[in-house]
């Protein structure tokens, strides 16, 4: 269990609560890459699913911060470097911050209600 100051609790909301949303878009933009290359709907999204789960168990396992595991597994000048310069040209990490913050503010307006 987890236990943070009530001060933090609409950005709980914004991080935890709407998380799953979160990554349930991950994994179906995962799926529809895959299904755009020609791997079937169904096959596509359990690649993305067990993608998913594997990197977030390794991640609690490992005790290591998300940075550290990126580069072990990014071979310079190879595919997965490729794919990642995609998503920072298009500010993959500032749109996922973003959403987190919208979330925690949507939450603290409710709570003012």
């Amino acid at each position: 269990v987890l236990v943070l100051p009530e001060r933090l609790m609409d950005a709980v909301t914004g991080l935890s609560g709407s998380g799953p949303a979160y990554v349930f878009t991950f994994i179906q933009a995962l799926t529809d890459g895959g299904v755009k290359l020609g791997i079937p709907r169904e096959k596509a999204l359990l690649l993305a699913a067990q993608t998913v789960m594997g990197s977030a168990k390794y991640l609690l396992e490992s005790g290591d911060d998300p940075s550290t595991l990126r580069g072990r597994v990014t071979t310079p000048g190879g595919t997965t470097i490729e794919g990642l310069y995609v998503l920072e040209r298009s500010g993959f990490a500032g749109i996922i911050m973003e959403a987190v913050e919208r979330a925690a503010q949507k939450s603290l307006e409710l709570g003012e209600r």
